[in-house]
């Protein structure tokens, strides 16, 4: 699936039309915040990594990022190459 797909598929679930920024944007901020306790937890606690809750927490990120996108009217795949075009900028003798 390309981005593009994923951003469409997804904006199925957005609800509502007012403070749409707003609430996607502080959804990041918790989905994000719950990806890191994962993390600290593994670091700091050595607890297990739940990979499949790995999994639906970026998850939950990706559709957050996703639908700021689209609110902005910025195609996803746009967002993913610009990202890639300034790694091989920022990093530009590491291997593929």
């Amino acid at each position: 699936m390309n981005f593009d797909d994923y951003q469409k598929s997804a904006n199925r679930t957005l609800m509502g039309k007012e403070q749409v920024l707003t609430n996607c944007a502080l959804g990041l901020t918790g989905e994000s915040g719950e990806v890191a306790d994962l993390v600290r937890k593994y670091t700091f606690q050595s607890n297990h990594l739940d990979k499949d809750q790995l999994v639906k927490e970026m998850g939950d990120v990706l559709w957050y990022l996703s639908q700021i996108a689209e609110w902005a009217d910025i195609p996803f795949d746009e967002v993913a190459a610009d990202n890639i075009k300034r790694l091989e900028q920022r990093y530009p003798d590491t291997k593929k």
